[in-house]
């Protein structure tokens, strides 16, 4: 990407500040909602708003090779400060579109006025809905981009710890695996990633877990368990300040005897596969690709 498209970028971006102030915030929430909505693919899907108890959620139904025997939860990012509905509707809409399973989105309570463990409670709370009503554990796939990987990681291994059935796999974008900030990529990409920067992430880590020790496996999944863990496909750009995360979640998994597959898009970003184009098109294609191969064991 040219460094005028990586200025541009950073100009329009609504999570390029300091997210440290309550004006802030209001403004990383209302333009993630504009973001998402603009973003979103036209069509293809049924979209349904419903409540799981006090949770707001949204289901996304493909209307073409639909597959009902599996479902994905979906966990949306923003670094536990922003997004939405309208917000995660863009991947939500490109997960149903590109796995033909009907996806499930959910409006998870954000700090810093509902801090840890607001979020990782509704998405106990979505994930106990669907595995009760809608699907088996084994046949709900489990998504999330940056926060809402750490969010799916969390979830995954508090259900394993509980002696719980996890999810059939994850699939993750970006995800924010270790919240130190001390991961090499922070510095080396600082320049490169048009999308997110340290500072927020950062403050937007205090927001969510105050003074707390950031090492905890709730707040840092990487330094957690992934004994018994379910397969985990992760996608990331080779531009992304987070992208030590992905290497690294990668790296934990496989000591622990795990199985996971990273994919690197050399020209990518954070979260790359939410802007519209041929490297997001051709992303989702190659999950669909590989979801296919996992779950039916062809491509």
């Amino acid at each position: 990407m040219s460094n005028g498209w990586v200025k541009t970028l950073k100009t329009l971006n609504f999570i390029g500040g300091k997210a440290c102030s309550e004006e802030e915030i209001k403004r990383h929430r209302k333009l993630a909602e504009w973001a998402g909505r603009m973003a979103t693919p036209k069509g293809n899907v049924k979209r349904r708003s419903f409540r799981i108890e006090s949770v707001s959620c949204e289901e996304f139904t493909p209307l073409s090779k639909h597959d009902p025997d599996y479902v994905i939860l979906y966990c949306h990012g923003g670094g536990y400060v922003s997004g939405g509905l309208g917000y995660a509707g863009n991947l939500s809409t490109k997960l149903a579109m590109a796995t033909g399973f009907t996806v499930y989105s959910f409006d998870y309570r954000l700090a810093p006025e509902h801090p840890y463990p607001a979020a990782s409670e509704d998405a106990t709370t979505v994930w106990n809905y669907l595995v009760e009503k809608v699907a088996e554990a084994d046949h709900v796939l489990l998504a999330g981009d940056s926060a809402g990987g750490n969010m799916a990681l969390g979830l995954t291994q508090r259900l394993i710890s509980e002696g719980k059935p996890a999810p059939r796999e994850l699939l993750l974008f970006s995800p924010w695996t270790d919240m130190t900030g001390t991961s090499e990529s922070y510095e080396t990409n600082q320049d490169i990633d048009p999308i997110l920067t340290k500072e927020f992430v950062m403050n937007s880590a205090k927001a969510y877990m105050g003074e707390k020790d950031p090492t905890d496996p709730a707040f840092s999944p990487l330094f957690g368990s992934f004994e018994h863990f379910p397969p985990v496909y992760i996608m990331a750009g080779r531009n992304g300040i987070l992208l030590d995360d992905s290497v690294k979640l990668k790296e934990k998994i496989d000591s622990s005897g795990g199985k996971a597959e990273l994919d690197i898009e050399e020209k990518g970003w954070h979260v790359y596969q939410q802007m519209p184009g041929s490297m997001a098109k051709k992303a989702m294609k190659r999950l669909a690709e590989h979801v296919s191969y996992e779950i039916y064991g062809k491509r």
